[in-house]
């Protein structure tokens, strides 16, 4: 993980500020998901089969439009280039589309309709899939349109995705005029390739199979891991790639350049559907890629975002703050990263709510930090999920405390406060008291010590008005910063010269 935790204050930032200013062109197998939900409760009487009791129904989009989805939900403006059939199913697609601001281009196809996968899900388990498709090429004025769409469309793009299902779409011609094309821009061009011959995409900047579409390209067996991306790294010159990225199912993803490999292994996760996983990462590689954000770190990423979907049921993009929170764990590790401005803390405290977590709210000069400060956190974080610990800006300290203080200087109090387990951020402010902060963020508890009453603490008032609650935590006798500045003055004026 060295890699990503090296920048995971870069990373979190790019995520939450940079990525929706990214723009990504996806062109390939167009397909509508739609399942059937059910229940099983015996074996059907006419055939040695379940019986799933349908219960409802639900439609996403599938394919290169779930990458475009993945891609939108993580912040990004995607447009979408594919094939639809002029049918009620291209029509619940667009909405679904619409709905999520992807500009979608889908060329008619006449006589080809637009490819649908009918999943049936007894409980959590798919029990069968009926695809409707038309596999056969279609007519060539078809694919000079949908490749007129992909040469207006690249103008402004910062990468392109081409996401091959297999389905006829990403012919060897389609693929080579949008590879040059977009080279000859300095457009990077990410594939997700399918089949055992990957010389279609020759140019493209990296490829990202998995590691059944890895052994049939390679011809070798997908138990050697060392024989397997000893082949991945030959494919590299060969399909003048920069790199290649390898999905190895429990074994994690790899990242292979020549003369180089890197492994990040799986993430331990209760697997209830794969479906979907590799959009979710070649979605993930192509912002990273898009925003300067090194391969290695990339796949950590990738790794991470994979691990979220795979813990879901059916073709389910995954969202910003679920990646976010998947990066908290190791954020919550470097204390740097706790310490935000207060953009950065109301864009965290959106993630925290996404997350339906419970947000907690306490406020101090925390200056020379005592066991009674100690108490005072760990207690406050016992009321939620998460703890938002604002601090006294010096100048705000001296307004307060007078001329001699703070002992110690507003970054070093923050960094300490953020090197506690039961901080989870730690913002400054200017002013004499955090009711802007309070307003911004919104906690659903406030917390303060118990020389305040209800009555006289800063923002209770607001707190209360939107559901939220007062709690005022006993003091610890005899702690204080006050006082540790007293007895150290006393010692300092006992003792005797030379000691």
């Amino acid at each position: 993980m060295r890699e990503m935790i090296d920048r995971l204050a870069e990373l979190i930032h790019e995520i939450e500020d940079r990525w929706g200013e990214k723009r990504v062109l996806v062109i390939g197998d167009v397909m509508l998901d739609k399942y059937i939900w059910g229940e099983v409760e015996r074996i059907s009487p006419e055939a040695p089969i379940p019986l799933v009791r349908a219960t409802h129904q639900s439609h996403q989009p599938g394919g290169a439009a779930n990458v475009a989805m993945n891609l939108a939900r993580l912040g990004a403006k995607a447009t979408l280039i594919g094939f639809a059939g002029g049918d009620e199913n291209e029509m619940l697609l667009c909405e679904c589309l619409q709905n999520e601001g992807i500009s979608a281009e889908l060329v008619y196809s006449e006589g080809f309709p637009t490819i649908t996968k009918l999943r049936v899900v007894g409980g959590s388990q798919q029990m069968l899939r009926i695809d409707t498709e038309r596999l056969d090429p279609r007519p060539a004025d078809e694919y000079r349109r949908l490749m007129d769409c992909a040469r207006r469309s690249l103008p402004g793009c910062d990468l392109v995705v081409l996401s091959d299902y297999g389905k006829g779409i990403l012919t060897a011609e389609v693929c080579r005029s949008v590879i040059e094309a977009a080279r000859r821009m300095g457009i990077a061009v990410v594939i997700d390739p399918k089949g055992a011959d990957f010389s279609r995409y020759r140019g493209a900047t990296a490829i990202c199979p998995n590691v059944a579409e890895l052994s049939a390209a390679t011809g070798l067996e997908t138990d050697d891991l060392t024989a397997l991306l000893a082949g991945a790294e030959r494919l590299i010159p060969e399909l003048e790639l920069e790199f290649l990225i390898a999905t190895l199912g429990e074994k994690g993803i790899a990242l292979v350049r020549e003369g180089k490999r890197f492994l990040a292994p799986a993430l331990a996760r209760e697997v209830f559907d794969v479906s979907g996983a590799g959009d979710t990462v070649i979605a993930v590689v192509a912002l990273c890629l898009a925003s300067g954000i090194a391969p290695e770190a990339a796949v950590q990423l990738a790794n991470l975002a994979a691990g979220v979907v795979v813990g879901k049921v059916g073709t389910v993009p995954i969202e910003k703050h679920e990646l976010l929170g998947a990066l908290s764990p190791e954020a919550a590790l470097h204390a740097a990263n706790k310490v935000m401005t207060r953009d950065q803390l109301v864009a965290r405290v959106t993630q925290w709510r996404a997350n339906r977590e419970r947000v907690v709210f306490t406020n101090g000069c925390f200056d020379l930090l005592h066991v009674g400060h100690i108490a005072l956190l760990e207690q406050s974080r016992r009321f939620g999920d998460r703890l938002i610990v604002a601090i006294n800006s010096d100048e705000s300290v001296r307004a307060l405390k007078g001329a001699g203080r703070p002992i110690v200087r507003q970054d070093d109090r923050a960094r300490v406060l953020a090197a506690l387990a039961a901080v989870d951020a730690v913002t400054i402010f200017e002013d004499r008291t955090p009711l802007t902060l309070v307003l911004a963020t919104r906690p659903d508890v406030i917390v303060k010590g118990g020389d305040y009453g209800v009555e006289d603490v800063v923002g209770a008032r607001e707190v209360q008005s939107w559901g939220g609650q007062v709690k005022i935590v006993p003091l610890l006798p005899g702690s204080s910063t006050t006082g540790l500045i007293e007895r150290g003055s006393r010692r300092e004026a006992d003792a005797v010269p030379g000691d």
